[in-house]
């Protein structure tokens, strides 16, 4: 009798803690994409019907129709390029274990969340006028110009690209592969399937979806790519990206960006819709493996060859433009103000002592270290914010209903959005006179936040779903409240995970550079944007500081990327943070 009253009980009490409360997680992340996603969206599409007639359709549409084919030529070129080399390093990961593999990942998976400020200094101080690889070959061959002309070049924006989106192909098609049930592939050679085949026919289909939201992912990130065309292509390249930003900011034509906008709105909708139909809901694992029982030592030749030659490239691609950036901020090569005669190379701290100067006196400098500030200041409110309407959501997708599926894959949709038209779109949504922008540094933490926002999602939501509903349903018969159940099981359980995306979000911050050249104020730089003016400046001192500054930044992003990765090892390897 005593188990019949329990059944009755539970019944209840299980539609209620159930079914009772995920409408009510859904409203504040409703209303934070409201206003701060489907507002601003809406703002473009309204001023581009309202506007369109301003545009001289006659004389734009060739420049409009240039625009889009070298967006889609270069984000195609790079995609390929990208591949060539991300599969093979994701095979490298995923099937070999090696010294040194931790570290090396971490290397080449560090691009990911690095600014591309950071970036361009890096490939400049490698492969620039003024960088290693020419100050190298004309002190050899004794030129007086430099021989490698690389930068404001398309192969400098590829080059990039690759740098940066390899980190993605790793991440997902050499994640699918470590995940792969290796009895399949067994079972295929004792039916006596060679090697080959066995690759063939069984594990490239086992990964087409995963290679297939990669290759997706990577192409909406090279059509969007902004700081990188701007940084290192120079001003005779322009994707929809970099037009949409001069046409709002130098020219003030509307008009014409809100148009290309609305392009890249369509463009960038029907990729993520794309990733989302191929099961985009693990586009980005966090999670590292559980089991490796795949992973075994290189054992043929061949396979040492393979690691040998991928090791190289990826110090070379990925490792060698950070290590020039660093060697560069500490070394002093070039002369100068009224300094004459010859300079010799030497060691210095002069371009990290110069960050707390203010040589020219002028009224309106802000020392980079301020710039730093703010950029800590506006990570970590964005990860706030990030972590309050992403867990909300993420909660609200462990129970059952049917809105879900959509509300998900609304979700999803700041991923695809392009940074520069969300900035144009906080423009147009909440003004663009004088009094607006001074408010607009208030609206960065909430932009970079809604980029961060799927990534927080998608890293908390597989947790949650992960807690069996019997130990909170055990919890509520003892009469545990929602909150009491939430705090002491469910908080716990995540917290690990919890710090996992509060760190992606605060990177993801750090860095954002494309919406935050719309917001900011000149007297409240971030980083990035500090980096950018210096980078523009003229003289050695400048570009020094420039590079200083991007040392520090990357030592930062750095750092976060260690904290991620040692709190996703300990996670699933039960220690204790």
């Amino acid at each position: 009798m005593a188990s019949v009253n329990v059944e009755v009980k539970s019944e209840p009490l299980n539609n209620h803690f159930l079914q009772g409360q995920p409408w009510k997680l859904w409203v504040a992340p409703i209303l934070f994409l409201s206003l701060f996603f489907v507002f601003p969206m809406l703002s473009i599409i309204l001023a581009t019907t309202q506007m369109v007639g301003q545009v001289s359709l006659v004389t734009n549409w060739s420049r409009i129709i240039g625009i889009i084919g070298f967006t889609l030529f270069q984000a195609l070129l790079s995609t390929l390029l990208t591949l060539l080399i991300g599969l093979p390093a994701a095979f490298l990961f995923g099937l070999y274990n090696f010294r040194a593999k931790g570290l090396l990942r971490l290397l080449s998976t560090l691009p990911f969340i690095l600014p591309t400020v950071v970036v361009a200094a890096g490939f400049n101080s490698l492969i620039g006028p003024r960088g290693w690889l020419n100050l190298i070959l004309m002190n050899l061959l004794h030129l007086g110009e430099p021989p490698v002309q690389l930068l404001n070049s398309l192969s400098a924006i590829l080059l990039a690209h690759v740098f940066y989106n390899t980190a993605v192909i790793i991440r997902v098609v050499g994640s699918a592969l470590e995940h792969l049930d290796p009895r399949l592939e067994q079972t295929s050679r004792t039916l006596g399937a060679s090697p080959w085949q066995n690759f063939w026919n069984v594990t490239i289909p086992l990964l087409r979806p995963a290679m297939a939201s990669a290759i997706l992912l990577v192409f909406l990130f090279d059509f969007t790519s902004f700081g990188v065309v701007i940084l290192l292509g120079g001003p005779q390249f322009a994707t929809l990206e970099v037009e949409i930003y001069y046409q709002t900011m130098q020219l003030l034509n509307l008009p014409l960006a809100s148009i290309l906008s609305i392009v890249q709105i369509v463009f960038t909708l029907l990729i993520t819709l794309s990733i989302l139909r191929l099961g985009g809901g693990e586009i980005i694992p966090v999670r590292p493996r559980v089991q490796e029982e795949r992973l075994r030592k290189p054992q043929y030749l061949a396979e040492k060859i393979f690691l040998v030659f991928m090791m190289v490239l990826i110090f070379v691609i990925f490792i060698s433009p950070l290590l020039g950036l660093i060697l560069r901020s500490i070394t002093r090569l070039d002369a100068e103000r009224r300094e004459r005669g010859v300079i010799l190379p030497a060691l210095t701290l002069d371009y990290y002592r110069e960050l707390f100067i203010n040589r020219r006196q002028s009224l309106f400098y802000v020392p980079p270290i301020l710039a730093l500030r703010n950029s800590l200041l506006y990570a970590l409110a964005s990860s706030l914010l990030s972590l309050l309407f992403g867990g909300m959501a993420a909660s609200a997708l462990t129970y059952k209903i049917r809105l879900n599926k959509w509300l998900d894959s609304m979700l999803m949709l700041p991923m695809g959005a392009s940074a520069v038209t969300l900035g144009l779109g906080y423009v147009l949504a909440y003004g663009f006179n004088f009094q607006s922008r001074q408010l607009f540094p208030y609206l960065i933490p909430f932009v970079h936040s809604l980029v961060a926002l799927p990534f927080v999602v998608r890293t908390l939501q597989p947790v949650l779903a992960s807690i069996p509903a019997t130990i909170k349903f055990a919890a509520a018969t003892l009469g545990a409240s929602r909150w009491h159940i939430w705090y002491h099981i469910e908080l716990p359980l995540v917290s690990r995970s919890i710090a996992v995306a509060g760190l992606f979000a605060f990177a993801i911050s750090l860095g954002e550079f494309g919406a935050t050249a719309f917001l900011t104020r000149p007297d409240i730089p971030t980083l990035p944007i500090a980096i950018y003016r210096f980078l523009g400046l003229p003289g050695a001192l400048n570009y020094g500081q420039a590079l200083a500054m991007a040392t520090i930044l990357l030592a930062c992003c750095a750092a976060v990327m260690a904290l991620i990765d040692l709190t996703q090892t300990r996670m699933y390897s039960g220690e204790n943070l």
